[in-house]
């Protein structure tokens, strides 16, 4: 499959978006009064799931759109 320079580039900002966008998230839930009650509660725990996942598709997509850069290079030489 071959990438567009274009869609690649949105993939890459794509990725790079998820990494500052669902650390803060966590953060902020961490800093939720409902996360905690002698241990993590549900919410959080749910929370938590939504980051991890989000963070290992938004780290896999970043890399798709990083592939696709580096072969337009070489499709351009």
């Amino acid at each position: 499959m071959v990438l567009s320079r274009r869609s690649s580039i949105f993939l890459t900002l794509f990725g790079v978006w998820s990494w500052f966008i669902w650390p803060n998230f966590l953060r902020n839930i961490w800093a939720d009064e409902r996360s905690w009650a002698d241990g993590p509660t549900a919410f959080f725990l749910v929370h938590l799931v939504l980051v991890v996942v989000s963070l290992v598709l938004g780290t896999a997509i970043a890399v798709l759109g990083v592939r696709g850069l580096v072969a337009s290079r070489r499709r351009a030489r």
